[in-house]
């Protein structure tokens, strides 16, 4: 299914605070130039990096993220409030979220004028606190202590106590986050399209510590209690709060989308590119056993 053709008149980029981004930036430029479009930078929280003239976000019709899965998520979080799509271009290996090579721009963005692309839409984790404005999360939220004393967490699901936990800290997850923080701390990895959030304790002192898949409608309530050197809470890996005290999680559906295409890598693929996804010893040494020597020119 493709989508309207639409005249592309302003871009807005979010790029990577210390990457080369010259080839890729190069290249939007000019594919912007050719067809009379502007390219201005969008803000986004701790960028100091100018490349282009500031510009607002409801005044673009795209915007271009130049960098790795972290810029993306910059990028997502920028245009959410004007419902704009996102294009991730990788200035490194593909991603999770980067869609296109910086090779592979100028033709993406061709085909996304000519409407030959799909919208994938993400949900996010609508987070409400009784000390603070509501935040919202696309990959994941985490209450880490912030030193030495450990962090209590009381998670209940639906007015429902379900563990109290002490140690590390916790993480919640979208399925787009869980293969990222959460995955690391060994949950489970959700397929996209699940119905699905997670709940993912990290090292704690004794007690049952398995990861929690939570039903899209569910909501989830945790209390927090710091030890001695306080805790933080992040989202999307960057620090939103210090010492947080009580957090009621929601799944919200289609609260960004993001430009992907047919030809997309799947993502189980780019897990095991990038070595995220490892097979079994076992199974590596079969196949070394069993790959044909190579040939050997005669001197």
């Amino acid at each position: 299914m493709t989508e309207p053709q639409r005249r592309i008149g302003c871009i807005g980029v979010v790029v990577h605070p210390s990457r080369n981004i010259d080839a890729p930036l190069d290249r939007l430029r000019t594919w912007a130039q050719d067809r009379g479009a502007d390219v201005v930078q969008v803000e986004v929280p701790g960028q100091h990096r100018v490349v282009a003239h500031p510009g607002e976000v409801g005044a673009c019709d795209l915007i271009v993220s130049i960098g790795g899965d972290g810029t993306m998520l910059a990028a997502i979080r920028a245009a959410v409030a004007a419902e704009l799509p996102v294009l991730g271009v990788s200035c490194g290996s593909l991603g999770v979220l980067t869609a296109v090579t910086a090779s592979a721009l100028r033709v993406a963005l061709d085909r996304f004028g000519a409407g030959d692309w799909t919208p994938r839409v993400l949900p996010a984790l609508g987070v409400a606190r009784p000390d603070g404005p509501d935040l919202f999360a696309l990959n994941d939220l985490g209450i880490v202590r912030n030193g030495i004393g450990q962090v209590r967490v009381t998670a209940s699901v639906d007015g429902v106590l379900y563990n109290r936990l002490a140690g590390d800290g916790c993480i919640v997850s979208t399925v787009l986050g869980s293969s990222a923080y959460s995955l690391a701390a060994g949950g489970p990895l959700l397929t996209p399209g699940t119905d699905a959030y997670l709940l993912t304790p990290l090292s704690t002192h004794g007690g049952s510590k398995q990861a929690l898949v939570l039903g899209a409608r569910s909501e989830l309530a945790l209390e927090v209690t710091a030890g001695m050197g306080g805790a933080r809470l992040e989202i999307d890996g960057q620090l939103a709060a210090a010492d947080p005290s009580a957090l009621t999680i929601r799944l919200r559906p289609d609260v960004a989308t993001l430009v992907a295409f047919a030809d997309d890598e799947p993502l189980f693929s780019s897990l095991r590119r990038r070595g995220i996804i490892a097979d079994s010893p076992r199974i590596v040494a079969d196949d070394g056993r069993a790959a044909p020597a190579p040939v050997t020119e005669p001197a």
